[in-house]
């Protein structure tokens, strides 16, 4: 029965892992480090202060993917997020999950 949970629990692990390695390469692939890093504010947030502001908020996950993918403004300041509606929900989706998960 260990064995079981043992193989059960790094199987959960290398899929969380890689869920969340892919959110990390979307980021990156789709620019969004031009505008934020995972540390410190550039023109947007860190990425940080974003899982560290919507950590209790059971609602975050789906208002950042409408976030990105229309665009906003004022929830961290007057610069304006453009809107990427190019990106596909299940990737945002990707993106979403791993800045979180920070």
């Amino acid at each position: 029965m260990k064995k079981i949970f043992l193989l059960f629990s790094l199987v959960f692990i290398y899929s969380y892992s890689s869920a969340d390695e892919t959110g990390k390469q979307l980021a990156q692939e789709s620019g969004c480090l031009a505008c934020h890093s995972v540390k410190t504010k550039v023109l947007g947030p860190s990425y940080q202060d974003v899982a560290k502001k919507y950590k209790q908020d059971k609602t975050a996950k789906s208002m950042l993917v409408k976030k990105i993918k229309n665009g906003g403004k004022g929830n961290w300041g007057n610069v304006p997020m453009p809107p990427h509606p190019k990106l596909k929900e299940k990737d945002i989706e990707k993106i979403v999950t791993w800045i979180l998960s920070i």
